[in-house]
This record gives C-alpha cells, sequence and structure tokens, in this order.
C-alpha cells in the first residue's frame, strides 16, 4: 500500500507568520519588476526589425510575382492531371513521375555511397516502382533518403526556379544526376533479370527525354524557358514526394514501403525501440512535415534570395554560360 503524505500542522502554522524575505527572495522581485517594466520598450525597439522581416517577404520584383504565380498554376494543373478521367490525358504526367521515382532511388543510391556501403543497380517500373539494389550503407541514412532525397531534389529545384542563373546551375546538377542513372540504371542494370513491369528502356527513356528538354529550354528566350522548366520539375517531383510518402506511408503503411522497411529493421535489430522509429506510420508523418517544410522553405528562400527584376535576370545570365548567340 502507497504511503499517504498528510501535511504537517507545524509547517500549516509556519506559513501563516510574517517571516522576512531572503535576500535572494528580494532580488527575484526586484528582477521581476525590472522585467515587466522593461519589456513594453523591448518590443518598441524590436517592432520595426519584425516588420523589416515581414516586409522583405513581400513580392516587390515582377519576376517574383510571375515565378509564385506559376508555382500555382503548376500544382493546380499537376492535381488535376493526377486525377484527371482520361487516362491518356493522364499519361502526360508520366514521365516526369518516372523521372522523380527515379530521383527518389537516386537519393538511396547516393546515401548507401556516402555510408560506404555498395550500390549494385537500379530498377524502374513502368508502374511508377523503383528498386534500389545494394548492401552496406547505414540504414538509418539510407531508407529515408529516397522519399526525402526527392523532396529535396524538388524543393532546390523550386528555389532555382525564381532565377535564371541559379536554374543553369540547377540543369547541371541534374545532368550529373543523370549520368549516376545512367551509370546505375542502365550499364550496372543490363543483365538484371527483370520484375514485371520493371523496363530497361526507363532509364534510359528518362535521361534522353529530359536532356533534350534541358538543352532545348536553354537557346530559348535568353534561357528564360530553362527557368519555367526547372520550377516545373521540380514542383512536380517535391509534390510526387509529399503525396507518395502519404500514400504509401501514412495512409496505408505499406509493407514494402521504406518507412515499413526502417521500423522492421529497427525492430529486429534492437537498434532502436523508441515509438518513432519503431513505428512505420510515425516514420511516414515525420518524413510527411519534413518534405512539406521543405517546399515551405524553398518558396521563401526564392523570395528572399532573387529580388532582382526579369530585365536584370537577363542581363546576369548573359554573364553566366551564355547560350545564344549574338
Amino acid at each position: 500500500m502507497a504511503p499517504t503524505l498528510v501535511p504537517s500542522t507545524a509547517t500549516s502554522a509556519l506559513r501563516g507568520l510574517a517571516v522576512p524575505r531572503s535576500p535572494n527572495a528580494a532580488m527575484m522581485t526586484a528582477a521581476k519588476q525590472t522585467i515587466s517594466q522593461a519589456a513594453p520598450r523591448v518590443l518598441r525597439a524590436a517592432g520595426p526589425a519584425i516588420v523589416f522581416r515581414r516586409a522583405s517577404l513581400e513580392l516587390t520584383s515582377d519576376a517574383q510575382k510571375i515565378t509564385v504565380g506559376v508555382f500555382c498554376g503548376y500544382f493546380l494543373a499537376i492535381v488535376i492531371l493526377w486525377y484527371f478521367p482520361v487516362r491518356f490525358v493522364r499519361a502526360i504526367l508520366k514521365p516526369f513521375k518516372l523521372q522523380a521515382v527515379a530521383f527518389h532511388e537516386l537519393g538511396h543510391a547516393v546515401a548507401c555511397k556516402l555510408t560506404c556501403g555498395r550500390v549494385h543497380h537500379i530498377t524502374l517500373d513502368i508502374n511508377e516502382g523503383g528498386a534500389t539494389q545494394m548492401s552496406g550503407g547505414l540504414g538509418i541514412v539510407t531508407y529515408p533518403a529516397g522519399y526525402l532525397g526527392s523532396s529535396l531534389v524538388g524543393s532546390l529545384m523550386i528555389f532555382c526556379g525564381f532565377d535564371i542563373v541559379a536554374s543553369k546551375v540547377a540543369s547541371l546538377v541534374i545532368g550529373v544526376l543523370f549520368l549516376l542513372l545512367l551509370w546505375w540504371g542502365v550499364v550496372k542494370a543490363m543483365n538484371v533479370p527483370l520484375k514485371d513491369g520493371e523496363k530497361r528502356w526507363i532509364a534510359p527513356l528518362i535521361i534522353l527525354l529530359n536532356t533534350g528538354l534541358l538543352v532545348a529550354c536553354w537557346f530559348i528566350a535568353d534561357s528564360e524557358a530553362l527557368r519555367y522548366y526547372v520550377l516545373f520539375v521540380g514542383t512536380l517531383t517535391a509534390t510526387y514526394s509529399v503525396w507518395d510518402i502519404f500514400d504509401d506511408c501514412i495512409r496505408r503503411d505499406v509493407e514494402g514501403s521504406d518507412s515499413h522497411q526502417m521500423a522492421k529493421n529497427a525492430r529486429e535489430s534492437g537498434f532502436c525501440m523508441c515509438f518513432c522509429v519503431s513505428n512505420g506510420r510515425v516514420l511516414g508523418i515525420i518524413w510527411w512535415f519534413i518534405s512539406l517544410g521543405l517546399i515551405v522553405a524553398a518558396i521563401i528562400c526564392g523570395i528572399l534570395a532573387f529580388p532582382e527584376s526579369e530585365a536584370t535576370q537577363r542581363q546576369n545570365s548573359d554573364d553566366f554560360i551564355d547560350a545564344t548567340s549574338r
């Protein structure tokens, strides 16, 4: 039986006495009074700084306004095409969805190599699935790197879509990713037995189609078309990742999903019995919020980092790998 605590009569009597305050109590009282008096002055002084920070997020240039408007239009168009009742209309997004899947698998592969693992090959499925065969590596890094890696790539492309020069840099980085896909998804997977739905031509198609579009957009309208293409691919990739996390890891907790496998391995290995790591749906919720936060951060950082007008962006673009003939 647990002991029952009864307040002492002597203690209750002492509480009613007027005991002189100790020096520490007096100092605490004086500090509280000082803070209460100084707080309004601090807020008045910090007010202009807070207003300045808010004002810095205003869309001051034509390029910012157009980019945010185009991003919203892209997002709306992607959602409409995603659920459009006519199948061949939905197929318009198919190549870009497969590209998002490729970024997902590349996230696993790059994370595996960075944690001293070995990547055997990458295979892509016509039904928007994929698999990365690897050994070694750090599971706590490689498992979330698929969803979060593609979210990061998409968000960085959204960020770069606010500026022409940044879009040129993004296209060069995408070119490096395509080289990795060419190695792991074409060369290394050449003699690998394929499962149902897996096709050898998907990776080459993604590389050829999107490389061709990147190069073509580089030459159109002083590379301004490249900015809108990078913004579109980033919007679709980030949106695809957010939806995929919700569908596979939160709504259904698919057995083969990354979150389910990570939670299963955590339980079996006893590496971490924390509820957040050993439960697939909780992992999915965490990843979903991270992915959503990356998109929001990309838009905010794009507004803050690129306040230049479209004319200024064109001038800056001419000084960075100008591909147009004068």
